[in-house]
């Protein structure tokens, strides 16, 4: 492949706390794969030998380690680590591997599980010598109840206006809304060129760029930009209409470096031979002279919209869930592990995935769940429509429902949960008879608010807490704990 590509494998996950406390974002299981697998997955599929990826020191130690992390990918995995105690975004870390980056990139990130046809992004790269190309998808709906929520919460997420021209793959405006003070404002020099313009919303950009060396000059000399975005791709569509970057004489001088780079990249031979691949381009919406296609502009972006298929980012504790349902689509693999011990006198819906080492006890039913590595489920237990995580153990005649359990938690005797989230290697021992616990999250609480950053944990937790708790309070959204005697 003439791209590199670049996985970002670094964020800390800071809108599903819940879940990357005590495991790293990257590394969350989806499908009883480590979610980073989808993209290399994604990528190797394409071609790809070798993958950058950014990351932290402890997802490197882990994918290293644990046995529980299995990449299953044959790409070289260039792993470099970022500090964890720096506050870096996006755009700062594709600055950090600037030596590393010998051509054109594509970087995705860790966090996108999607089906979608990689050659159509790279197609309008290649066949526009565009400075960048993206994929974007329209908005879901997430219709599952979000264990630990009461009701149905807004999401509070500010809308994307996506402005693209007649074809519907030039991109010529884009804005927050939490950025424009009252109206969408559209630029004259944007509407001289292309007097018709479509405005979307409801779009998502699923992290997915194609992107010229150029661009990752430009930013190892602009360290101002931090993420690529909130900050470089507005600032990228902005710029194709300025003259700064199209004009003879560069107004700006903050911006020579990127028209700089941009005219070393074409020679005389490469623009003879982009004439003829625009020409004959089925992406072009000119035929015959192209000389006018560009309106002289040298700095083009473009995007892929999906109107159909699998396109999610997995940074919600709603997007996880409805990837965990999604995940027996994603891959052809059987949906109990060979090596699962698994009764006769169970019932596993075709809809649910058993991991390796699994132990399914008599007169269990499991529908629409998975159940994680190493995990032990005992008699006329009911797991419906929940997530369970590697070595949970599940003690005889509980009823799941909705939930998620996290990693190495413990679920005791005849318990009843419905839409909870219950944390890492928390024990839930019944007080009194048949114990209902309803729509929170249960786990030992931080001690310290953790700050939101490109790195994947909060502060370090409190030394374990005793292995069993009762519930003080039943009322109450996060259960307040008290040893037990």
């Amino acid at each position: 492949m003439e791209l590199q590509a670049v996985l970002m494998a670094a964020g800390g996950g800071s809108r599903m706390m819940d879940l990357t406390y005590n495991t790293p974002k990257p590394l969350l299981p989806v499908g009883n794969k480590p979610l980073i697998w989808y993209p290399l997955n994604l990528l190797e599929r394409v071609g790809f030998e070798e993958v950058i990826v950014i990351t932290t020191k402890e997802v490197q130690k882990m994918i290293s380690t644990d046995p529980k992390v299995k990449l299953d990918v044959k790409m070289k995995l260039d792993l470099v680590c970022i500090q964890e105690d720096a506050d870096m975004g996006t755009a700062d870390a594709l600055r950090h591997i600037q030596q590393k980056v010998k051509t054109d990139v594509l970087v995705v990130s860790c966090d996108l599980i999607t089906d979608a046809a990689l050659h159509e992004v790279v197609d309008l790269f290649r066949a526009h010598n565009a400075t960048l190309s993206m994929l974007m998808s329209k908005a879901h709906e997430f219709t599952e109840t979000v264990p630990g929520q009461k009701g149905k919460k807004k999401t509070g997420e500010q809308r994307d206006f996506v402005g693209v021209d007649g074809t519907g793959k030039r991109l010529l405006f884009m804005a927050n809304e939490a950025d424009l003070d009252e109206g969408v404002v559209i630029r004259k020099s944007i509407m001289r060129k292309h007097p018709r313009m479509h405005i979307k919303t409801g779009l998502v950009d699923a992290h997915l760029y194609c992107l010229k060396k150029s661009v990752v000059d430009f930013l190892a000399d602009n360290k101002s930009i931090s993420s690529i975005r909130g900050e470089l791709v507005p600032y990228l569509v902005r710029k194709q209409f300025s003259k700064s970057t199209n004009s003879p004489k560069v107004i700006d001088e903050t911006h020579q470096n990127l028209k700089k780079n941009d005219k070393i990249q074409i020679s005389s031979r490469d623009e003879e031979l982009l004439h003829l691949t625009q020409e004959r381009s089925c992406w072009n919406d000119h035929r015959g002279d192209m000389s006018d296609a560009y309106h002289g502009g040298r700095l083009r972006c473009y995007v892929h919209i999906m109107d159909e298929g699998i396109c999610y980012r997995v940074n919600t504790l709603a997007a996880y869930i409805e990837a965990n349902r999604l995940a027996p689509k994603l891959f052809d693999e059987p949906a109990v592990h060979p090596s699962a011990v698994v009764s006769e006198r169970c019932l596993i819906g075709a809809d649910s995935i058993i991991g390796a080492s699994c132990q399914i006890s008599d007169k269990t039913s499991i529908k629409r769940s998975t159940i994680g590595v190493s995990t032990t489920v005992r008699e006329k237990v009911k797991v419906t429509n929940s997530i369970i995580m590697h070595g949970v153990t599940i003690e005889e005649g509980c009823n799941i429902q909705g939930s998620v359990i996290c990693s190495n938690a413990v679920i005791g005797r005849g318990a009843d949960i419905k839409y909870c989230l219950v944390g890492s290697a928390q024990r839930i021992e019944p007080d009194g008879e048949n114990p209902k616990l309803q729509a929170r999250s249960l786990y030992f609480p931080y001690t310290q608010s953790p700050q939101p950053s490109i790195h994947p944990h909060p502060p370090p937790l409190p030394p374990t807490p005793p292995n069993s708790y009762k519930l003080k309070a039943q009322h109450s959204k996060r259960a307040q704990f008290k040893d037990s005697p």
